[in-house]
């Protein structure tokens, strides 16, 4: 089921969400979680350089996510989930099976470029 379209909202709301490339550098499992979630390193570049995220993707093995570019938000406060704290929230689509699917850029690029 699809969820109700949100609210319109203008483009200096829209462009106060800071969104960026990152790049997987390292996948850990995350046993303490209640949902089953991964522990992702995230490289943003030398301006942000490396951040963590709690990802409730256990749809993508841990080789599929290493390496990989990834979109986060970056400038939401930090979350502790149990004992991690996670700083970033990466993004993707909840398909008809609650099952996170990646937004990912289809060409390489930038590490921190921002998403407009």
């Amino acid at each position: 089921m699809t969820p109700e379209p949100a609210p319109q909202t203008d483009m200096d709301t829209f462009m106060a969400v800071d969104m960026r490339i990152g790049r997987v550098t390292a996948v850990e499992d995350f046993p303490e979680a209640r949902t089953p979630a991964w522990k992702l390193t995230i490289d943003f570049g030398p301006e942000l350089g490396q951040r963590c995220s709690s990802a409730q993707i256990r749809n993508y093995d841990r080789q599929d996510l290493e390496g990989s570019l990834v979109v986060a938000v970056v400038n939401f406060p930090p979350r502790q989930i149990g004992p991690f704290r996670s700083e970033v929230l990466v993004l993707g689509a909840v398909d008809d099976e609650k099952r996170v699917i990646l937004l990912r850029p289809d060409e390489d690029v930038a590490l921190g470029a921002r998403i407009a």
